[in-house]
């Protein structure tokens, strides 16, 4: 029996989950053309504002996220949506998907909050937040009591399924191999990661036999403000450097290796069979909290943490905090720049973890199925 929505609020906070947003509005509307969406952006509040990290800047930005907790919650009071649907962005979005099921609204949220890395004390505050949570990692459901989470497969894997093999050697038999430089989509991120991808660079110049171009993509304005400031402070003339806006996703399916930033470009990178670095650096305190907290997992890569809980060795390398030094990022990518049995053998491994993923071709379709019905 359908759910008759005439109204859906649908808030995603982040940049990967505006692309998810797009596509549910779309499969939604296959079953009510006429219904009404309204995110974020209908009060003012663009993704850029939203997507912020550490605690320092949390703090900065306190009244800033205030407002936006009484605008949207004062929008939900008076435009009185059918259903909410919230995607990650779990710390403002749980808050406000509990205050739209208070009022009668049913509630949806996409991507589970990583309470296998937190403390499980968050998982009644879930279940009480909402009606539904789709999950994207086969894990994930068994952690929630039965009936409340379901695993809908991972809508990326739908959208990598033609790339079936990484052993075609991407770039590497052209005259100049692309290494993809990703430092997040966060200003924070690329403060902390970007400096030592462009030392590690100049190493590989160095070092590796094969003659090697650099791209960075940017992922959005403020991304790309954030990358061309710290490039004009240093001296990058010695590099065959290159910034793109945009297109991380094919860059890294026509790239020979890459360094990645923790969050979802790691996934993106594993389906597109390029073997990559992860790499990771917060500020000092955050670090210290972070290991403090997160007791449930050994890795910080989605790839590698489906490995792990399927009882596989992980496929991708970390480099996290103190580890993640120019000198070990450069070791492993010339290692795959100069070994095509290495480069395979990395892929294989990615290959053989993506196999848990499941094809997610109607992962959307099972979200959007969840919302009407």
């Amino acid at each position: 029996m359908s759910r008759k929505i005439k109204k859906l609020l649908l808030l995603a906070g982040e940049e990967s989950g505006i692309l998810y947003a797009r596509q549910i509005t779309e499969a939604v509307r296959a079953h009510f053309p006429s219904v009404e969406v309204r995110g974020y952006g209908d009060w003012g509040f663009e993704t850029g504002d939203l997507a912020v990290m550490g605690f320092g800047a949390v703090l900065r930005k306190i009244f800033y996220f205030l407002r936006v907790k009484r605008t949207m919650e004062r929008a939900i009071d008076e435009w009185r949506p059918d259903v909410v649907c919230t995607i990650d962005y779990p710390g403002m979005n749980l808050k406000l998907a509990s205050y739209a099921k208070k009022r009668g609204a049913y509630t949806v949220h996409v991507v589970c909050p990583q309470v296998w890395a937190w403390k499980a004390g968050r998982i009644p505050k879930i279940e009480a937040a909402l009606d539904k949570l789709c999950c994207f990692f086969p894990f994930e459901p068994k952690l929630f009591k039965p009936g409340f989470a379901e695993f809908v497969g991972h809508p990326l894997a739908g959208e990598f399924k033609h790339i079936t093999s990484g052993a075609e050697d991407k770039s590497v038999d052209e005259a100049q191999k692309i290494i993809a430089l990703l430092p997040g989509s966060r200003i924070g991120e690329i403060e902390h990661n970007l400096p030592v991808m462009l030392d590690a660079a100049r190493i590989v110049l160095k070092e590796s036999r094969e003659k090697v171009r650099f791209v960075i993509p940017a992922a959005n304005k403020g991304a790309e403000g954030a990358i061309n400031k710290l490039l004009s402070s240093r001296n990058t003339d010695d590099l065959d450097l290159e910034m793109i806006f945009g297109g991380a996703r094919e860059l890294l399916q026509r790239a020979c290796c890459a360094v990645v930033a923790s969050g979802t470009a790691t996934l993106e990178a594993a389906l597109s069979r390029c073997p990559t670095v992860l790499v990771y650096k917060v500020g000092a305190l955050l670090a210290w909290f972070a290991r403090r907290v997160i007791k449930g997992i050994k890795h910080v890569g989605l790839i590698n943490i489906i490995a792990e809980k399927s009882g596989m060795f992980a496929p991708m390398p970390e480099l996290l905090q103190e580890a993640y030094t120019p000198e070990a990022v450069a070791a492993m990518l010339i290692d795959w720049l100069n070994s095509k049995d290495r480069r395979n053998e990395a892929i294989e491994k990615l290959e053989a973890t993506l196999e848990k993923l499941g094809d997610g071709g109607s992962a959307i379709e099972r979200i959007a199925n969840m919302l009407v019905r």
